[in-house]
């Protein structure tokens, strides 16, 4: 058998002093393909087979759970907290841990194989509520245990002023495995009704494909001279992160995670306002992601040359706009479909741009434990947000709901821009 770097034939090599003249001979198209690591294409293949295994059943869950099984807001409003949440259970140990050993790839696929060994049980487990929570948090902590070594990879394979679009690269992927996974979703259980095992069996087998990916595709991450066979103390990873610019990227996260309104919420809005089949909710998660896809380089590549910040606290303002449309008392066909490219647009400019902030501050030899710290942040928040949401619909209707959460969502945006901003002074001013 032959061995085939199918990672190298993603990516053209870099040389030292390629210059002007080198590039101009490459043909247009192939020069619009962004300039990264063999490692970061990777991985974004192993999350693009990955999303498309999970979301083939995240896709399905709201109007299986809701729609179909009756469940009350508040009930699915804590399982997909469970789902946006969970993974920060296990994220700060397994980014630290990772720190410690180096050995960032084993940790991320550990985190892969424990997410495709849900898909077998929930073959077993049919269509029982509580074991399928069960199980979702199990996957849910195989994505935390994945999360913080896979960015780290991504970061110590990057130069720092192409660390956005090294994510960008990886997020767009990302994306379009989000968009595949609904799609298949949508067109198995239209050639095979009410066959939900058939899906799980099908995302089982795709699991494994992403899988075998960075097994056999993903380089380990670079040691730095001297660290080999080296345990970093974990007092050393909090004080490593405890700098002002981390703390204030930290707090940036958790405000703007408190008043965002779940994809599975967002789209069970849409659903009930247009009278949408069941059988067709899956194309709401396939039209954000094929946007998000569309628009993350340029979003990424605008946040290396404009500054992260902008382009993400920009991004929470076209989430608000979502919400106001939302807000109409009908909603036809055009703006549905404006709401979902507003939903990609959002995604593409935030998803990854504040891993890129956090990532550009941290020393490599603690980047997997703060870049932990910020994803466990950010989904203590959204898991927040989803149960807060789900009470405030039960109580007093979706109306209300969205209403108290378009209000809060420009007073975490200004008072996230306020915190970044005072972060970095206090950065420059310790620095000189």
């Amino acid at each position: 058998m032959y061995a085939i770097d199918w990672a190298g034939l993603l990516t053209r090599p870099v040389r030292d002093g390629q210059n002007a003249a080198a590039e101009g001979r490459r043909g247009r198209l192939w020069s619009l393909v962004p300039v990264v690591h063999r490692t970061v294409w990777a991985l974004g293949i192993t999350s693009l087979l990955t999303d498309v295994s999970s979301e083939m059943v995240a896709s399905i869950l709201p109007m299986y759970l809701v729609l179909q099984l009756g469940m009350q807001p508040l009930a699915y409003g804590i399982i997909d907290g469970m789902y946006q949440g969970v993974a920060a259970l296990v994220r700060v140990v397994a980014g630290v841990v990772s720190d410690r050993r180096g050995r960032y790839k084993e940790a991320a696929a550990a985190g892969y194989a424990m997410s495709a060994l849900c898909r077998v049980a929930l073959i077993a487990v049919g269509s029982a509520p509580t074991p399928i929570a069960a199980i979702v948090a199990v996957d849910r902590i195989g994505k935390g245990v994945r999360t913080a070594p896979r960015d780290a990879l991504i970061s110590l394979r990057s130069k720092s002023d192409q660390l956005a679009t090294a994510f960008g690269v990886h997020r767009s992927l990302d994306a379009a495995g989000a968009m595949l996974g609904p799609l298949v979703a949508f067109a198995l259980l239209a050639a095979m009704p009410a066959r939900f095992d058939v899906l799980f069996a099908v995302s089982f087998a795709v699991a494994l494909a992403g899988l075998g990916v960075i097994l056999l595709c993903v380089e380990p991450a670079p040691r730095e001279s001297g660290t080999e066979g080296r345990s970093l103390p974990w007092r050393a990873a909090l004080d490593a992160t405890s700098a002002p610019r981390f703390r204030s990227i930290l707090a940036a996260g958790f405000l703007l995670g408190v008043p965002t309104i779940s994809d599975g919420f967002i789209f069970l809005s849409l659903q009930r306002q247009l009278h949408i089949g069941a059988s067709a909710f899956p194309l709401f998660y396939v039209g954000t992601s094929l946007l998000t896809a569309v628009f993350a380089i340029p979003m990424w590549r605008l946040a290396d040359r404009t500054g992260k910040t902008r382009v993400l606290l920009g991004g929470h303002v076209l989430l608000a706009l979502v919400y106001v449309a939302l807000l109409r008392p009908a909603i036809g066909p055009a703006l549905a479909v404006g709401s979902i490219a507003l939903l990609g647009a959002y995604y593409a400019a935030t998803d990854g741009v504040l891993t890129a902030a956090a990532a550009a501050v941290l020393p490599k030899e603690v980047s997997g434990s703060g870049l932990s710290f910020l994803a466990t942040t950010t989904n203590v928040a959204r898991l927040l947000a989803s149960i807060l949401f789900g009470l405030l619909w039960q109580q007093a209707g979706l109306h209300t709901a969205t209403s108290v959460f378009l209000v809060a969502l420009p007073s975490a945006t200004i008072g996230s821009a306020f915190v970044l901003r005072r972060g970095s002074a206090r950065a420059a001013s310790v620095a000189a």
